[in-house]
């Protein structure tokens, strides 16, 4: 089996050189790199990942916890996440804790027993406290879609409770005081403080939260679907439904639509996230957006910065919500 130094006898360089080129450093020339590049592929050496690890104290893999590998949502934040890290030589290992505080503390305990330089993690069910404790751990780690005060420089996170305010003041800007609302499950933080800025914007239209036309979902298309039906079982006064996001107000568009009723002109709808697919629909969903492909962006970026020492990265912690007007959405007559 061929080693590091039978590649430099063979590229002519030293063994120093060889591992510059191994770990992509810029300070070794194309035409040096070249050479170590040719020697290792006739001699057929692959790098021992395990012995270079135990060199550098580094494994060169970032473990990743998110909270569902399906659907729209987190496949483009994992897809970023992969895509920094990847380029800077590094791989992910990925797990999921399915929104459940067991699950997501056993992801956490996987992922360190893997070595892991550095963890990202997208957690809803443990506690700020488990967390606050984690983060004195000697494996750095940086959240995404959490604010947490007393370790707010670890948080990659949006603006929800404004996000919430901008959906709903649209809906009101309209000219609607007859609004539903279809919530997300409500321990989530996020889910939260949507729902908190929907009521400010309420309040600032002087138009009553009414408690019986707030339904708690679960934030997938089925979940929109019941919701939906139970509030037109009530057989309130509805002219707009604001979704805590696209995929519920997808599901509960189409319960309307089955009972005859047309979107936008009968009914509006604003969902959160702007996901791709319903910009293709008809009608296209006004939406608010949440960039968690740039949050997960920015997290790997804390990971390069903070933990291999690449001080070209700018870091950004809090991002702010954009509102997409689309053709859902109708003033009132």
């Amino acid at each position: 089996m061929a080693t590091i130094y039978d590649v430099s006898v063979m590229a002519g360089v030293s063994l120093a050189t060889v591992s510059r080129v191994m770990n992509n450093n810029t300070k070794v020339s194309d035409k040096t790199k070249q050479k170590v590049v040719d020697a290792m592929e006739s001699l057929g050496y692959r790098p021992n990942t395990i012995a270079q690890s135990l060199a550098s104290n580094r494994s060169n893999s970032v473990g990743v916890l998110v909270s569902q590998l399906d659907g729209p949502f987190y496949g483009p934040m994992m897809t970023e996440i992969e895509m920094v890290l990847r380029s800077a030589n590094k791989h992910v290992i990925i797990a999921a804790g399915h929104s459940d505080e067991k699950q997501e503390k056993e992801g956490v305990e996987f992922l360190m027993s893997r070595g892991c330089d550095a963890l990202i993690l997208d957690v809803e069910a443990v506690s700020d406290e488990y967390l606050i404790e984690l983060s004195k751990a000697s494996t750095p780690i940086v959240f995404i879609n959490r604010y947490i005060d007393e370790i707010k420089d670890r948080c990659v996170y949006l603006e929800n409770e404004q996000g919430g305010y901008m959906a709903t003041e649209h809906i009101l800007s309209l000219g609607h005081k007859h609004l539903a609302y279809i919530s997300g499950p409500l321990f989530k933080l996020d889910v939260r403080d949507r729902l908190k800025g929907h009521k400010r914007a309420l309040q600032k239209y002087h138009v009553p939260f009414d408690e019986t036309l707030c339904y708690e979902g679960d934030f997938r298309e089925l979940g929109g679907s019941n919701a939906m039906k139970h509030l037109l079982s009530l057989n309130k006064p509805i002219t707009a439904v604001v979704c805590a996001n696209d995929q519920m107000a997808a599901g509960a568009i189409a319960v309307c639509l089955e009972h005859g009723l047309r979107v936008p002109e009968d009914i509006s709808f604003i969902g959160y996230d702007n996901i791709p697919f319903p910009q293709y629909i008809s009608p296209k969903l006004s939406t608010v957006s949440n960039p968690i492909h740039e949050m997960g962006k920015m997290a790997a970026r804390w990971v390069l910065q903070e933990v291999y020492n690449d001080k070209d990265v700018v870091i950004e912690h809090s991002f702010q919500p954009e509102l997409f007007i689309r053709t859902s959405t109708k003033s009132i007559n």
